[in-house]
């Protein structure tokens, strides 16, 4: 792959990444307004779960079959069912205004979430070039109520805009490092497997928005 098609290719993390700091400084700027998340997490969450559904799962079932793509979903869904419930919360974005006690867990909960957004931008635009167009859409639409709730409530936990930004700036900078490692693990004809693993992870993040608030 040539360095500049390369470069292309990061341009998609690179503009997601950008697309969650904006909306984080926004939600910094609109602190006591959560409603507006409230109602934009959870179409974001609907357009990713159709978007794995219609634009990655068909191009990997054509790749691989039913008999990998089922398994490897669920264990995708599966793994991060675990984190969430028993480590820490992967999508605290999508939890609709619920405040967390501890910066950390947020911050790394979202980093994970993001560093899943980058990988996932870059493999499925290389290993499935149709479906890949509609995951980007999905995924960017997806980091603007993303970093809207990640900045509201890193503000209301922080009380200082700077730093709140700066942590924002920060874990989001993970989907620039999750493109990186697509982008370096993608080449090989093995990468619909794990491709499919990060479908089922997409459903279980669009899932998780499209939640009623607790």
């Amino acid at each position: 792959m040539s360095e500049g098609s390369s470069s292309a290719i990061l341009a998609l993390p690179a503009a997601a990444t950008l697309a969650a700091v904006v909306a984080a400084s926004a939600g910094i700027v609109l602190t006591g307004r959560p409603q507006l998340t409230r109602y934009l997490i959870p179409v974001s969450g609907a357009i990713l779960v159709l978007a794995a559904l219609f634009g990655v799962v068909p191009e990997l079932v054509d790749d691989i079959g039913w008999i990998w793509v089922l398994p490897l979903m669920a264990l995708g869904f599966g793994v991060l069912t675990l984190l969430d419930r028993y480590s820490f919360p992967v999508c605290p974005s999508c939890d609709h205004g619920e405040h967390y006690g501890f910066v950390a867990p947020l911050l790394i909960a979202t980093a994970v979430h993001a560093f899943i957004d980058g990988w996932g931008l870059v493999a499925v635009h290389l290993a499935a070039p149709r479906g890949g167009k509609a995951v980007a859409v999905a995924i960017l639409l997806h980091k603007i109520p993303e970093g809207l709730a990640l900045g509201t409530v890193l503000s209301l936990l922080l009380r200082r805009a700077g730093p709140a930004l700066g942590w924002c700036v920060l874990a989001e900078s993970a989907t620039l490092a999750g493109g990186a490692t697509g982008l370096w693990l993608t080449p090989a004809g093995w990468v619909s497997y794990p491709l499919a693993i990060a479908a089922g992870t997409f459903l279980y993040l669009g899932i998780q928005a499209m939640r009623p608030a607790r």
